[in-house]
Protein backbone atom coordinates (compact mmCIF):
# COMPACT_ATOMS: atom_id res chain seq x y z
CA UNK A 1 0.00 0.00 0.00
CA UNK A 2 1.17 3.54 -0.76
CA UNK A 3 -0.25 7.05 -1.00
CA UNK A 4 -0.53 6.46 -4.75
CA UNK A 5 -2.70 3.39 -4.15
CA UNK A 6 -4.79 5.41 -1.68
CA UNK A 7 -5.28 7.97 -4.46
CA UNK A 8 -6.42 5.20 -6.80
CA UNK A 9 -8.87 4.03 -4.11
CA UNK A 10 -10.25 7.62 -3.88
CA UNK A 11 -9.15 7.86 -0.23
CA UNK A 12 -6.99 10.86 -1.13
CA UNK A 13 -7.09 13.66 -3.66
CA UNK A 14 -4.08 15.38 -5.14
CA UNK A 15 -3.33 18.69 -3.50
CA UNK A 16 -0.90 21.48 -4.26
CA UNK A 17 0.19 23.13 -1.05
CA UNK A 18 2.10 26.28 -0.28
CA UNK A 19 4.58 27.28 2.40
CA UNK A 20 1.86 29.53 3.86
CA UNK A 21 -0.62 26.65 4.16
CA UNK A 22 1.95 24.46 5.92
CA UNK A 23 2.96 27.32 8.22
CA UNK A 24 -0.70 27.92 9.13
CA UNK A 25 -1.41 24.24 9.82
CA UNK A 26 1.65 23.95 12.02
CA UNK A 27 0.75 27.19 13.83
CA UNK A 28 -2.67 25.71 14.66
CA UNK A 29 -0.95 22.55 15.86
CA UNK A 30 1.44 24.52 18.07
CA UNK A 31 -1.39 26.67 19.46
CA UNK A 32 -3.44 23.60 20.32
CA UNK A 33 -0.49 21.84 21.87
CA UNK A 34 -0.18 24.75 24.30
CA UNK A 35 -3.93 25.05 24.87
CA UNK A 36 -4.37 21.36 25.71
CA UNK A 37 -2.15 21.86 28.75
CA UNK A 38 -4.53 24.32 30.45
CA UNK A 39 -5.56 22.34 33.55
CA UNK A 40 -8.68 24.46 34.11
CA UNK A 41 -10.28 22.92 31.01
CA UNK A 42 -12.19 19.66 31.33
CA UNK A 43 -10.09 16.58 30.55
CA UNK A 44 -12.18 15.55 27.54
CA UNK A 45 -11.80 19.03 26.02
CA UNK A 46 -8.02 18.96 26.61
CA UNK A 47 -7.93 15.58 24.87
CA UNK A 48 -9.88 16.97 21.89
CA UNK A 49 -7.50 19.92 21.64
CA UNK A 50 -4.43 17.64 21.83
CA UNK A 51 -5.97 15.42 19.18
CA UNK A 52 -6.53 18.43 16.91
CA UNK A 53 -2.89 19.43 17.35
CA UNK A 54 -1.82 16.01 16.08
CA UNK A 55 -4.39 16.04 13.29
CA UNK A 56 -3.21 19.41 11.97
CA UNK A 57 0.44 18.30 11.98
CA UNK A 58 -0.50 15.10 10.15
CA UNK A 59 -2.56 17.14 7.66
CA UNK A 60 0.50 19.29 7.00
CA UNK A 61 2.65 16.20 6.39
CA UNK A 62 0.08 14.84 3.94
CA UNK A 63 -0.12 18.20 2.15
CA UNK A 64 3.67 18.32 1.81
CA UNK A 65 3.42 14.89 0.15
CA UNK A 66 0.96 16.38 -2.38
CA UNK A 67 -2.33 15.05 -1.06
CA UNK A 68 -5.29 15.73 1.16
CA UNK A 69 -7.70 13.20 2.61
CA UNK A 70 -11.03 12.68 0.88
CA UNK A 71 -14.14 13.50 2.89
CA UNK A 72 -15.05 9.91 3.79
CA UNK A 73 -13.16 8.85 6.92
CA UNK A 74 -11.16 12.06 6.70
CA UNK A 75 -9.61 12.01 10.18
CA UNK A 76 -8.89 8.28 9.98
CA UNK A 77 -7.11 8.67 6.63
CA UNK A 78 -5.05 11.64 7.81
CA UNK A 79 -3.82 9.70 10.84
CA UNK A 80 -3.15 6.50 8.91
CA UNK A 81 -1.26 8.46 6.22
CA UNK A 82 1.48 9.12 8.78
CA UNK A 83 2.75 5.64 7.93
CA UNK A 84 3.83 7.02 4.55
CA UNK A 85 4.55 10.68 5.32
CA UNK A 86 6.48 10.55 8.60
CA UNK A 87 6.93 6.83 9.37
CA UNK A 88 6.61 7.19 13.17
CA UNK A 89 5.84 3.50 13.63
CA UNK A 90 2.65 1.54 13.99
CA UNK A 91 2.44 1.99 17.77
CA UNK A 92 2.38 5.79 17.47
CA UNK A 93 -0.25 5.71 14.71
CA UNK A 94 -2.42 3.27 16.67
CA UNK A 95 -2.16 5.51 19.75
CA UNK A 96 -3.32 8.55 17.74
CA UNK A 97 -6.16 6.49 16.29
CA UNK A 98 -7.19 5.57 19.83
CA UNK A 99 -7.29 9.29 20.64
CA UNK A 100 -9.48 9.81 17.56
CA UNK A 101 -11.98 7.25 18.82
CA UNK A 102 -11.91 8.64 22.36
CA UNK A 103 -12.43 12.17 21.02
CA UNK A 104 -15.45 11.00 19.01
CA UNK A 105 -17.05 9.53 22.14
CA UNK A 106 -16.33 12.59 24.28
CA UNK A 107 -17.41 15.05 21.57
CA UNK A 108 -20.59 13.33 20.40
CA UNK A 109 -21.75 10.71 22.89
CA UNK A 110 -20.62 11.13 26.47
CA UNK A 111 -19.30 14.12 28.40
CA UNK A 112 -16.52 13.26 30.82
CA UNK A 113 -15.42 10.17 28.89
CA UNK A 114 -11.75 11.16 29.25
CA UNK A 115 -9.94 11.20 32.58
CA UNK A 116 -7.32 13.74 33.60
CA UNK A 117 -4.70 10.98 33.36
CA UNK A 118 -5.73 10.13 29.78
CA UNK A 119 -5.76 13.78 28.76
CA UNK A 120 -2.27 14.30 30.16
CA UNK A 121 -1.06 11.21 28.29
CA UNK A 122 -2.63 12.48 25.06
CA UNK A 123 -0.79 15.78 25.36
CA UNK A 124 2.48 14.02 26.13
CA UNK A 125 2.10 11.75 23.10
CA UNK A 126 1.36 14.73 20.86
CA UNK A 127 4.45 16.43 22.25
CA UNK A 128 6.47 13.43 21.04
CA UNK A 129 4.94 13.61 17.57
CA UNK A 130 7.09 12.72 14.57
CA UNK A 131 7.15 16.40 13.66
CA UNK A 132 9.51 17.04 16.52
CA UNK A 133 11.64 20.14 16.26
CA UNK A 134 12.94 20.84 12.81
CA UNK A 135 11.54 17.87 10.89
CA UNK A 136 8.83 19.88 9.13
CA UNK A 137 9.60 23.43 10.29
Amino acid sequence: MSLQSWLQNSWLVQHTTSPEEIKNLLAISDRDLLACQVKQLPADWRCAIAYNAALQAATAALAVAGYRAARDNHHYRVIQSLEFTMAPGRKFIDTLDGFRKKRNVSSYDLAGAVSDKESDRDAQTRGRSPRGRGKMD
